[in-house]
């Protein structure tokens, strides 16, 4: 995909044949086993229940993210509940199709899942819903995907269908994107000329439709004229398609290489980055790897693939004068991405893209943020400009005080059980948050609920900037200038339309807890049926590694030490953070000392067990854990089952033994 080529950009066949088998992901562990050994071929069935939430873990588990090429096709699905799925199971076995439930490729950003598929022999992708980084990644690389069932059955049955079956509902971009077979093909046709995204027809308007606060970010960043560079239009609107100016753009260990490799595929080997200064890169997620990686992979060599990712990014970095975020001589990074992002780089009203579904954190800070693949990057890498569908919002109005112990985990958990996110209907949406209760939390808090927006399956999450926005950024980077802080303050105007709008009183919320397989699980703690015993507690993350977390873990922890309580026989309590700022703030605050008086194991910054990449990970099926991070689908953290919690709930809960509140605890 160089940009100096003549040649016209042509695009994919009109016409689509199945001519190959189509794997039908079903509950029924048997009928999966027989169809990969070829002893039988399915047809639709809507009897046959078929698997829901399929993570891209389960898609391609982190370990699998090592490669980043052909390879991947080998280890498609391996990590299927189930584990039914080996090694070569769907490589080049005439799996043209592959059809599942509701919420394919939920979790991670990560587009080794799709890649995998691809690699694989897969073309068409099928399932009730699709989640939506996931769904633009398959269309960035040149997967087929689709919601309706009547045409995969047209298809089973012979008929030859066009490629507007697979378009329909798309905006205008998107389906340019899956008409010319993908992002770097439809790119080549757009910096030739050949095509031309329109912009939308109200956009010139004089006076403006009330608009919410991301719909504003993207009008403001809007390319009103690729040629001249001429940014910000007066109004967009859900359903418009457009590029939008990012103002910072990020990848990370498990990231870079895969991006940097598409990113010289299609520009040249000498092609430069735009703009390097907004550009950033972390060693952040795979810098504990090596302490909990079996041995059997490491025979595989594993460990030398991963640390051929360091490589390749520092390299990257180098060449491109990027600023990187290393690790430290103690061992961990200098950050998590998301904290480092939160702290140190973006503003209010800035759009934001990265390499990472959590981007999304950034929402606290009245930030456009959300995850993207690597084809995506590669390309806003070399043009800064980022494919946006303005999507519709949300609003989520927060009411009341929460009672002592409930915390902003609590709220996202409880919002999360909601039939509206757990029946899928707010894919690709944005999550806003606005209230008394969401005034009087700090940033730490807000960012809590902004980062798990995409468990929720939403594009992401936000919240409008406000005085709280300003004391924080003045307190985290000394001697900024607050006039240039609330120089990106904007709000959602009244009138403006949401998908749908829902009123929470916080003040009868109970401490929360979201049982093993999907963060979507919440229920209070004290409707667990049962006790249940915990082996390991883990406190850190993103999610739950901030400077507000640590007061929730100290908190409980002093008050236990105080009267004479320790950690329970048999439990590990884990406390990783999220920077080294919020290291020395623990440090600053006692912290430390109070955690190792306890018998905590006390982690530098890294994602760590969130990725099963460090201390607290589980090592077998029998192991539970209470965890303070993001997503406990199958596999996410180790064999055993994960509840996610609050960090209050956490540290409670290693000191009791079993899955308790602190009222519980201390009754």
């Amino acid at each position: 995909m160089t940009t100096t080529t003549s040649e016209k950009v042509e695009k994919r066949p009109r016409r689509v044949r199945l001519q190959g088998r189509v794997l039908y992901l079903t509950e029924n562990q048997d009928t999966l086993k027989a169809q990969l050994s070829g002893d039988k071929a399915l047809k639709y069935d809507a009897k046959e229940k078929l698997i829901d939430n399929i993570s891209t873990d389960e898609m391609t588990p982190g370990w699998v993210c090592f490669w980043y090429d052909e390879t991947l096709g080998h280890y498609a699905f391996v990590g299927l509940r189930g584990g039914n799925v080996e090694k070569d199971a769907i490589w080049k076995k005439g799996f043209q199709a592959i059809a599942s439930g509701k919420s394919k490729g939920c979790g991670s950003s990560r587009e080794t899942a799709p890649y995998a598929e691809k690699a694989a022999g897969v073309e068409i992708v099928f399932a009730q819903n699709i989640e939506k980084i996931y769904g633009q990644n398959c269309q960035n690389i040149g997967l087929l995907t689709s919601t309706d069932f009547l045409l995969l059955q047209r298809l089973e049955a012979g008929e030859e269908v066009d490629v507007d079956e697979f378009t329909r509902g798309l905006d205008p971009v998107s389906k340019a994107i899956v008409e010319y077979g993908g992002l770097f093909q439809y790119n080549r046709a757009r910096l030739a000329g050949e095509t031309v995204p329109a912009l939308p027809t109200h956009a010139s308007k004089s006076t403006t439709p009330p608009m919410t606060l991301v719909e504003k970010i993207i009008a403001r960043a809007a390319i009103a004229d690729a040629v001249s560079a001429k940014l910000g239009i007066s109004a967009v609107k859900p359903g418009d398609a457009l590029f939008c100016r990012s103002h910072l753009r990020f990848s990370h260990d498990y990231t870079t290489a895969m991006a940097e490799a598409q990113f010289m595929q299609g520009f040249g080997a000498q092609a430069r980055v735009k703009d390097p200064a907004s550009i950033f890169a972390f060693r952040d997620h795979l810098t504990f790897l090596n302490q909990v990686m079996p041995e059997a992979q490491k025979k595989q060599g594993l460990n030398v693939l991963a640390d051929n990712l360091k490589t390749v990014q520092e390299d990257f970095c180098k060449r491109q004068g990027i600023r990187l975020y290393d690790e430290v001589e103690a061992g961990g990074s200098e950050a998590i991405c998301h904290n480092a992002v939160l702290e140190d780089l973006a503003m209010p009203g800035d759009l934001v893209v990265g390499t990472d579904s959590h981007t999304c954190t950034a929402g606290a800070l009245g930030t456009f943020a959300f995850g993207v693949g690597s084809t995506e990057m590669a390309n806003a890498w070399f043009t800064k400009d980022v494919r946006v569908t303005v999507p519709k919002s949300v609003l989520y109005r927060l009411h009341g005080k929460l009672k002592k112990d409930v915390v902003a985990k609590d709220v996202m958990l409880h919002v999360m059980a909601h039939e509206y996110i757990k029946n899928g209907k707010a894919i690709g949406q944005v999550l806003e948050f606005r209230g008394e209760a969401i005034t009087a939390m700090s940033i730490d808090e807000r960012a809590t609920l902004t980062n798990m927006a995409v468990e929720a399956g939403a594009t992401t999450g936000i919240i409008a900037a406000d005085d709280v926005t300003v004391d924080y950024l003045k307190r985290m980077r000394p001697g900024v200038d607050e006039q240039q802080i609330r120089a990106g303050f904007m709000a959602s105007d009244a009138g403006a339309e949401y998908a749908e709008t829902f009123d929470i009183d916080l003040s009868a919320l109970e401490p929360m807890v979201a049982t093993p397989g999907d963060p979507r699980n919440g229920i209070p703690v004290s409707q667990l049926p049962a006790a249940v015993a915990v082996n390991i507690a883990y406190g850190g993350s993103c999610t739950g590694g901030k400077m507000e977390d640590m007061d929730m873990y100290a908190s409980v922890l002093g008050r236990a030490l105080d009267r004479g309580m320790r950690l329970h026989d048999g439990v590990q309590l884990y406390i990783q953070f999220g920077s080294q700022k919020i290291r020395r703030y623990a440090e600053q605050k006692g912290y430390l000392a109070l955690f190792e008086r306890a018998g905590v194991h006390v982690i530098n910054p890294s994602c760590g067990a969130c990725i099963k990449a460090g201390p607290g990970v589980s090592s077998d099926k029998s192991q539970v854990t209470i965890s303070a991070i993001n997503r406990n689908f199958p596999g996410r953290s180790g064999p055993g089952s994960v509840y996610l919690a609050s960090p209050l709930v956490v540290a409670a809960s290693a000191i009791a033994g079993r899955i308790v509140a602190p009222e519980q605890l201390f009754d």
